[in-house]
């Protein structure tokens, strides 16, 4: 009989958990855009950067070091010189120390909020964090029909661990566009040379790029539920938009890749994983199956342990 009751409250429990864990952006998502990181701005522009800025904490990316970078305007900070390219090229062919959560053409100056950047703090270790929320593309002038992009990069000092670890975070709370004008786009800046996602040292085998880089519609909040950057995770706890890279001794551990919220681990209680079988299915179906499942399962034990 304990066994039974304990069984159906972790179902009670956990099926609404699953439903909330997913809720999310336009009230139905938390948006994954962290505060703070804007002490500093990059003034309204189109393919500029700032000077070296000091992220405020030591680093080993591979055989060099982030621990002074340039915030570029068109989605990316690079730790040799300022990028002023704004067509994105493959980072898995580049010669440039770049870290690009979404390097695309990204036009500040009309309907738009600039680009933020700063220090600060996440769970109490030393952050720096750069802000693209509310930007728009080139050269949509007062307004972009898609509408305009809210991504963020955030690098965290987890010195913890070992000299110059840190983590790579990249947030997204909604992609609208992903080319501009001058790269192919259209007037709403999609199609063409599509936004690039992901990392590089400037050598090929330390390079890594997000799979859609470069392709049309992957990264778009509409996109492939497989690509979709606010559809998936990595290595945060399931937070849609939020992608935690690990550097160790320098290197990316582990290797990041995209991964559904849909058939991987949901939720965990004292280490025991909840897990959802299969892959591209609509999450609705899913979660409402979840319910109906959990509470047909409840109302089974519960009158089994009635009868008991």
């Amino acid at each position: 009989m304990k066994k039974l009751l304990f069984i159906s409250l972790v179902l009670t429990i956990s099926v609404p958990i699953l439903l909330g864990s997913l809720q999310n952006a336009e009230g139905i998502i938390p948006n994954p855009i962290r505060p703070g990181f804007d002490t500093s701005i990059l003034a309204a522009n189109d393919d500029l950067s700032t000077g070296l800025i000091s992220i405020g904490f030591s680093t080993t990316f591979f055989s060099t070091d982030c621990d002074d970078v340039y915030v570029n305007n068109n989605g990316n900070i690079t730790c040799d010189s300022p990028l002023g390219i704004f067509t994105p090229f493959p980072l898995t062919s580049t010669s440039r120390v770049i870290i690009a959560p979404f390097f695309a053409d990204v036009d500040t100056r009309a309907a738009s909020s600039p680009v933020k950047y700063g220090t600060g703090l996440v769970n109490g270790r030393a952050a720096f964090g750069v802000t693209w929320v509310d930007v728009n593309c080139f050269s949509a002038g007062t307004s972009n029909p898609a509408g305009n992009n809210d991504f963020q990069l955030v690098l965290i000092d987890r010195s913890d661990v070992g000299p110059g670890d840190f983590d790579i975070e990249f947030n997204y709370n909604t992609i609208k566009w992903e080319t501009g004008q001058a790269s192919g786009g259209n007037s709403a800046c999609l199609e063409g040379f599509s936004a690039r996602v992901g990392y590089s040292d400037g050598t090929a085998p330390n390079s890594f790029e997000f799979a859609g880089s470069g392709t049309n519609n992957a990264f778009l909040d509409s996109g492939p539920a497989s690509t979709s950057l606010i559809q998936n995770s990595l290595n945060s706890n399931n937070f849609l938009g939020r992608y935690i890279i690990p550097v160790r001794n320098g290197i990316p551990q582990p290797e990041p890749q995209p991964e559904p919220i849909i058939g991987g681990k949901l939720l965990e209680i004292d280490s025991a994983a909840l897990l959802i079988a299969g892959a591209q299915t609509n999450s609705y179906s899913i979660l409402t199956a979840l319910a109906f499942v959990g509470a047909a399962a409840f109302g089974s034990l519960y009158l089994k342990f009635k009868r008991k």
